[in-house]
C-alpha cells in the first residue's frame, strides 16, 4: 500500500512494553515484505499468534487443480456462469487458467468461508455480485459488486457472505508475489500522482479493530507445498490495534477514471494494479473517441509477449457483438493470436456515433500476462467451442 495507517490502540514507540487491562504484555506480530526491507505493518494481538496445537494435510479440491497447455492454439470463450456454483469463498473456487506467475478462478460461493491464509502471495478479489463482510486480523471490509479486494500475503482472513439469499460470485486472481498499484502512478514516496486514474481517496482500508474470542480455531493455509489447517490455541482475530503500509484495501472498479483520447488509447491506459509478471486492468464506461474521423472501437492488435484474459461483467461491449461474448463471458486471446473487433462492428460504430451515439458502457477486468497461461478443466467444461472461427464469419 502507498500510504501509511494506525488502527485501534498501540505504543508511542514499536517494540515497546504495551500493556494488557489485566497487566500482561500485548504479543506483537511484524508483518512484513520482501524480508522486512518493503512494506510491513505491526499488529498488536491479545494472545501470542504462534501458539498452534495442531497441523493436519489437506487435499486440494479436484476443481482447483489440473491444467493443460492451449495447445493447439485458440482464441477461447469461456461461460462464468455456467460454472457449477456451490462452496466457500476458497475451497470453492474452481481453477480456469495459471502460470508459474498467477493462478486464476472463478467461485460463485453459497457458505462462508474458512478462517485462511495464502502464504504463496496477494490476492485480488474481484466480486462480481453479492456482498460480504471481509473480517481478517486487520479489520472488517464490507465489499460488493464492482470492488477489487487486494489481500497482503500471509493475511489470516475470511469472506462472511452478508446477502445469503444469493451466490457470492468472485473472480480470484492468486499471485505468486505481490499485487500493487503501477509504479507510474507513484510518486518516489508512494503518493498517487495527479495523472493516475485513482487516488488515495478511493481505497478503503479498515477503519477499527476486529477482536473474536475463542478457543481450537482453525486456519486453512495455502503454501507452495499445498494446503494445510493448522488449529490455533486461541482465536487469531484478536488485533487491538495495529499501524504500517500493509494490510488489505478495497478499490471498486467504479471509481476508476478513464482517460480517453481524440483516437483510440491503447490497453495501458485502463491498468488497475500490477503484479509479478502480469497487470490487471479495468475498463468503464466512457466517452467515446472525439475526432471527427475516429474508429472509437480497438483496433485489431496483437500483444506479442502477453496472454489477454477479459472477464466481462457489465454494460454492451461493441467490438465483440455477434461473437457470443455477453456478460459473464470470459474470454482469452493468447500471444500468437491478433484479434480484434467483430466483423461489421467497426462499420456500425461509425453508423452509430454519425447517428449521436457518444459512450460506450463496457464495464470488464483485464488479466495481461507475460507467460502463456494454462487452461482448466473447469473452464473447458464451459467452453463456447466455436468462438475461434467468429471472425471468420
Amino acid at each position: 500500500m502507498p500510504y501509511y495507517r494506525a488502527v485501534g490502540e498501540i505504543p508511542r514507540k514499536r517494540h515497546i512494553q504495551f500493556r494488557r487491562p489485566d497487566g500482561g504484555l500485548y504479543a506483537e506480530e511484524l508483518m512484513g515484505e520482501e524480508g522486512f526491507s518493503s512494506d510491513s505493518s505491526l499488529l498488536y494481538h491479545v494472545h501470542p499468534p504462534t501458539a498452534i496445537v495442531k497441523s493436519e494435510g489437506v487435499d486440494v479440491p479436484a476443481h482447483a487443480t489440473g491444467v493443460r497447455p492451449n495447445h493447439p492454439l485458440l482464441p477461447r470463450h469461456f461461460k462464468a456462469h455456467e460454472i457449477k456454483a456451490g462452496g466457500d469463498p476458497v475451497l470453492g473456487r474452481r481453477l480456469l487458467l495459471a502460470n508459474d506467475d498467477v493462478r486464476i478462478s472463478y467461485v460463485a460461493a453459497d457458505a462462508d468461508g474458512e478462517l485462511y491464509r495464502n502464504s504463496v502471495g496477494d490476492e485480488c478479489v474481484y466480486v462480481e455480485a453479492g456482498r460480504a463482510r471481509l473480517e481478517s486480523t486487520y479489520g472488517a471490509l464490507d465489499v460488493g459488486p464492482g470492488d477489487y479486494v487486494v489481500i497482503p500475503t500471509g493475511t489470516i482472513h475470511r469472506f462472511v457472505r452478508t446477502e445469503p439469499a444469493e451466490p457470492l460470485r468472485l473472480m480470484v486472481f492468486e499471485a505468486s508475489g505481490h499485487i500493487r498499484p503501477p509504479k507510474r502512478y507513484l510518486s518516489q514516496y508512494g503518493q498517487f500522482l495527479e495523472h493516475a486514474p485513482y487516488s488515495e481517496r478511493d481505497l478503503r482500508g479498515p477503519a477499527e479493530p476486529l477482536v473474536l474470542e475463542g478457543e481450537d480455531v482453525p486456519v486453512l493455509v495455502r503454501t507452495r507445498a499445498g494446503l494445510s489447517r493448522l488449529t490455533y490455541r486461541h482465536h487469531p482475530l484478536d488485533v487491538v490495534g495495529w499501524d504500517g503500509c500493509l494490510y488489505p484495501f478495497v478499490f471498486n472498479i467504479a471509481d476508476f477514471e478513464p482517460i480517453v483520447k481524440r483516437t483510440h488509447a491503447p490497453p495501458p491506459v485502463h491498468q488497475t494494479f500490477e503484479g509479478p509478471n502480469f497487470v490487471i486492468c479495468s475498463f468503464c464506461p466512457r466517452p467515446l473517441d472525439f475526432d471527427d474521423a475516429a474508429i472509437p472501437i480497438p483496433y485489431n492488435h496483437h500483444n506479442v509477449d502477453s496472454d489477454e484474459m477479459m472477464f466481462y461483467v457489465g454494460g454492451d461491449y461493441t467490438a465483440r457483438r455477434g461473437s457470443g461474448i455477453d456478460i459473464g463471458s470470459i474470454s482469452l486471446h493468447p500471444s500468437g493470436f491478433t484479434h480484434g473487433p467483430a466483423p461489421g462492428s467497426v462499420e456500425g460504430i461509425i453508423e452509430a456515433v454519425r447517428k449521436g451515439h457518444k459512450t460506450t458502457t463496457e464495464t470488464a477486468v483485464m488479466i495481461d500476462t507475460f507467460r502463456p497461461l494454462n487452461i482448466g478443466g473447469e473452464a473447458l467444461s464451459v467452453e463456447a467451442s466455436d468462438y475461434a472461427w467468429t471472425w471468420a464469419r
